[in-house]
């Protein structure tokens, strides 16, 4: 996952299919970020001994089989979080909106947590959501890959 070692175009085509897969969702994120997506199956009346059961988006559901399927996962996103001392969600924003190219694997890492950590822990989808992180990373990894594939067109 590291990108140590390795040119910024080296970067660009490892992540650039995958980033234009997630960005299929960009219009979807933009008109949902900071909504509510999730709901609780039972809150019509079920009966109190009823485990409440959680309910996303069918498009959330989507972008979170897309993203899972992206070279971005790593299990060990954690590292990324420590090595960049990220331990706020204003940190993770702050760190989105700062990131170049070469650390597009800690936009990953982040990434990584949201969704993966979401396996277990079902509201961080909806806070991957709901807090923008999700859109800002797409956003983010978009603008890096466009911008480094006009530069490379333009160096010939």
């Amino acid at each position: 996952m590291f990108t140590d070692g390795m040119t910024p175009d080296e970067i660009m085509n490892k992540y650039k299919d995958d980033v234009n897969r997630l960005a299929g969702y960009l219009n979807w994120l933009e008109q949902k970020s900071g909504s509510q997506v999730s709901g609780v199956y039972g809150d019509d009346g079920l009966s109190e001994n009823s485990v409440p059961v959680p309910v996303f988006d069918s498009n959330l559901m989507n972008f979170i089989r897309t993203a899972d399927a992206t070279s971005f996962m790593d299990r060990n996103y954690r590292y990324a979080y420590t090595r960049n001392h990220i331990r706020t969600t204003e940190d993770e924003l702050r760190f989105i909106d700062n990131a170049t190219i070469m650390q597009m694997d800690v936009l990953g890492g982040i990434l990584s947590n949201y969704v993966m950590g979401g396996r277990t822990k079902a509201r961080l989808w909806s806070e991957g959501m709901n807090k923008g992180i999700f859109l800002r990373l797409v956003k983010k990894m978009k603008e890096l890959i466009d911008f480094w594939a006009n530069a490379e067109r333009k160096a010939y």
